[in-house]
């Protein structure tokens, strides 16, 4: 058999999200077929407490750290703001530090913090890293487009300055997919070994007058 039919008897893997209801559904992002895992969660409204609180104090903040898992709840409470009613939202912050640290075996991670009232990131775009965790604890979420709904030539420079919408990266606004306040996503950038023209494509969403969002990320340091 030629090379080209061994290329033909090949598999092809159609990069795809992967959804569950516990943090072990992070785990999915090593798969090869996988560029998205995603937990689905509600948060405790005991955080949804401390979140409202912590923004109703914090306008415009953007706090970025390094840090490690052993000094994760104390580096986030501090600069959070040590006040009383932050204290549910330091303490999953930290469970996130520890659970992206023990995925992928690092031994500190870089993490932003950020209170945003506009889109941070309008277009869509690939992330130039192995994997990113995402996730919005307040306001609309971050939007994302299937693998197979893409054309990637229409990305970047390749949409000759047109709107995503009029572009022909995707063919319908059907096509998009948003995930929900509450969610933490893992998404696999164009860094993965492997992974190369296959990274998560996504934007920030959209704001109404008026909305603040919470936007939590860590990548690898």
């Amino acid at each position: 058999m030629n090379s080209y039919a061994n290329d033909l008897a090949q598999p092809i893997l159609c990069p795809t999200d992967v959804q569950g209801n516990e943090a072990t559904a992070l785990a999915a992002i090593y798969e090869d077929d996988c560029n998205m895992a995603i937990w689905k969660r509600d948060l405790p409204q005991t955080v949804q407490q401390s979140v409202s609180e912590f923004l109703n104090n914090n306008v415009g903040l953007q706090a970025s750290m390094t840090l490690s898992p052993e000094h994760a709840n104390e580096v986030i409470y501090k600069a959070l703001g040590s006040a009383a009613g932050v204290k549910d939202l330091s303490d999953n912050i930290a469970e996130l530090v520890d659970v992206f640290c023990c995925l992928f075996e690092l031994e500190r991670v870089a993490l932003r913090l950020t209170v945003l009232d506009k889109a941070m990131c309008p277009r869509f775009h690939v992330d130039h890293v192995p994997a990113r965790l995402i996730t919005t604890y307040h306001g609309s979420a971050t939007e994302w487009l299937p693998h197979q709904f893409i054309d990637r030539t229409k990305l970047g420079h390749g949409s000759q300055g047109k709107p995503d919408d009029v572009s022909g990266l995707f063919k319908s606004t059907d096509n998009i997919q948003q995930l929900s306040s509450g969610d933490v996503a893992l998404l696999k950038g164009e860094r993965w070994d492997g992974n190369e023209g296959a990274g998560l494509v996504h934007r920030s969403p959209a704001l109404l007058a008026g909305e603040k969002r919470l936007l939590l990320t860590m990548d690898f340091n």
